[in-house]
């Protein structure tokens, strides 16, 4: 007589049955069908949490982190995109890259981007190590790296279809300009099936997930201050696809998500507040041992136009109880080009930074204040 089974092996039978009946049915167990795998998502490096000196409040805090790795908007961000050598990618892979630059960059928004060859000149260095996973940091971190090191990566193919191909690219592009995980939007109202997770992403993903970069990816929630109060958009090119079983709430998602392909309306409406178009009108000038107030709410910027009559040595300094980013930059055939600049947030201090500029160059001067954190406005001066 045969042995009778245990439960486990029946269980493990039930199981290969239902696979099998789920192949014939023209799907596969992670709920993306026979015509393909489950896609391969974005890993966000994980960076320690910012410090603040003593004594900055909470409110403080929060304004800061809002917006403080945007780039000052006009900025000119120059990527490089390694071709040779370990992180080296194909001409294909590198024009998927190319591509999706112009999709942020047809936006009308007031960043500008161009590639350099010369991996000095990048504030963005771009590699294609396969099996390392694509992800990126976000905003201005990159300029913490070193300038030999990568700050993105693409770790598999660009040039397939779906949201491994071009979608990839401008996700990983759009971490770069700032934005973080749309999923993890805290007014999402998101209820995770957690187990499921961590085990979907431990089985789908080369190389696999542990349970820390699933919370640090999917899992964990954003800071409220981080996100600017926006709505959930499930449809955002931030937002991973989510098989069937991963999602409890909002119950229309049980069955899977899957975002609609390029950027949504919202990343449209979100990316253009944060870099609105720079307008042709004149700048106000600023003129040495003359202040001007700021008049900012927080995340807004002011702009001012520099015609040194002098080449020698100047100053630039905010005033006041505030917490600011300040940037020159020099006007060279339309494109402005970074000369200096500083950031003060988080410290009881003010921007100030002093660099020589050559008589009758054009240069601009621009301030994103990131918060008030005493009456009366904040100033800048030049001497």
């Amino acid at each position: 007589m045969a042995a009778r089974k245990t439960q486990s092996s029946r269980i493990e039978e039930l199981e290969d049955r239902i696979d099998d009946l789920e192949e014939q049915l023209g799907q596969d167990p992670d709920g993306y069908g026979r015509s393909g795998s489950a896609p391969q998502v974005c890993s966000l490096p994980v960076l320690p949490e910012r410090a603040f000196d003593a004594g900055v409040s909470s409110d403080r805090q929060r304004a800061i982190l809002a917006t403080g790795d945007k780039w000052v908007n006009g900025t000119n961000i120059h990527y490089f995109l390694f071709s040779s050598g370990l992180f080296g990618g194909a001409s294909d892979q590198r024009a998927v890259v190319q591509q999706a630059f112009q999709v942020w960059k047809d936006l009308g928004i007031g960043l500008n981007f161009t590639e350099v060859t010369d991996i000095r000149d990048a504030e963005l260095r771009i590699g294609f190590l396969r099996n390392d996973g694509s992800w990126s940091y976000i905003g201005t971190v990159a300029l913490r790296l070193g300038q030999q090191e990568r700050t993105m990566n693409f770790g598999w193919d660009l040039t397939q279809a779906g949201p491994n191909g071009l979608d990839t690219a401008i996700h990983e592009i759009g971490h770069a300009l700032g934005l973080k995980h749309e999923h993890q939007n805290p007014n999402a109202g998101i209820v995770w099936n957690r187990q499921a997770v961590y085990d979907y992403f431990a089985r789908t993903q080369n190389p696999p997930w542990d349970e820390e970069t699933t919370d640090h990816n999917i899992l964990n929630k954003l800071d409220p201050a981080t996100v600017d109060g926006t709505e959930w958009d499930p449809d955002s090119v931030m937002h991973y696809a989510f098989a069937a079983g991963l999602i409890n709430q909002p119950p229309e998602f049980r069955g899977g998500l899957e975002p609609a392909a390029g950027l949504s309306q919202k990343d449209k409406e979100v990316i253009r507040r944060f870099y609105p178009p720079i307008g042709a009108a004149a700048l106000p000038q600023l003129i040495p041992f003359k202040s001007e107030q700021l008049a900012l709410m927080p995340g807004e910027q002011k702009n001012f136009a520099v015609i040194p009559d002098h080449s020698r040595d100047y100053t630039f300094s905010t005033f006041g109880l505030s917490d600011t980013v300040m940037v020159l930059f020099e006007d060279i055939d339309g494109t402005p080009v970074y000369v200096e600049g500083d950031d003060d947030s988080g410290f009881n201090r003010n921007a100030r930074f002093t660099v020589r500029l050559i008589k009758d160059r054009s240069y601009k001067l621009r301030i994103r204040l990131y918060y008030d954190w005493a009456a009366g406005d904040a100033a800048v001066m030049m001497w």
